[in-house]
């Protein structure tokens, strides 16, 4: 499926190339690599699910042990912050290419990433120490996250958030044949679900290695991700 036409294009009948597809995918993968660093290895806090963070604040506040306040902030305070400027970036590249929003966007949360896997070395997982480098860490990749939703909003393809599966879940069953739907797209649904799977699979054996490697490994991907779609849609604009 060629489309030499890359515009940002919001809501969920935008017309995704095949290359646009396979990077969201990969992100959808990192997205799980990067929540299992912050849940496992920066103390039960989420940076890209802000549904289940906002939960964790709630259990938090009423003192479950194990959790904390000011770490699930410190991530709701980043995401906001990094889907604003995501929010504005995208404003201000609307009138450009699709290309350009992502790989701007790419090249941003990669940086972003890399300064947390910076933050990281030497940091102590299992005592959460010290504080100095774990909030830098938590606010960095949360900065990341907002930044992307934003960005993957923009874009507006349809069941690839690539960071939450709630309505990809809930539309895989309600509009499949069972329930009388026409089960649309459902390649596309199923593969977002591994993908995040695997991603939080890969990532929890990496942080064997310490918290460092996996964001190393994150930030890598993103940036290859995102420089290899820009490429390939140069390429599909000139054919």
């Amino acid at each position: 499926m060629a489309i030499t036409q890359e515009k940002p294009a919001a809501g969920p009948t935008a017309r995704p190339t095949q290359s646009l597809l396979l990077a969201l995918m990969v992100l959808t993968f990192n997205t799980g690599l990067i929540d299992a660093v912050s849940y496992i290895g920066l103390g039960r806090v989420f940076v890209a699910n802000m549904t289940g963070n906002v939960v964790l604040l709630g259990f938090a506040a009423a003192g479950v042990s194990g959790l904390s306040v000011t770490r699930a902030l410190s991530s709701l305070g980043g995401f906001i912050i990094g889907a604003t400027i995501g929010g504005r970036l995208g404003t201000s590249l609307a009138a450009g290419s699709r290309r350009r929003l992502i790989l701007s966007a790419g090249i941003l949360e990669a940086l972003l990433i890399f300064a947390a896997a910076v933050s990281a070395i030497g940091f102590d997982m299992r005592s959460s120490a010290p504080a100095h480098q774990l909030y830098p860490m938590i606010v960095l990749t949360a900065l990341s996250m907002g930044l992307r939703n934003a960005t993957v909003r923009q874009l507006g393809v349809a069941d690839i958030t690539t960071t939450v599966l709630t309505l990809t879940l809930t539309g895989l069953a309600a509009d499949s044949s069972v329930a009388g739907g026409s089960n649309p797209r459902p390649a596309r649904r199923i593969f977002s679900i591994i993908a995040l799977f695997v991603g939080a699979l890969s990532g929890a054996y990496l942080l064997r290695y310490g918290v460092a490697l996996p964001l190393f490994v994150t930030g890598a991907c993103v940036l290859l991700t995102t420089a290899a779609y820009a490429a390939i849609a140069v390429t599909a604009a000139k054919e």
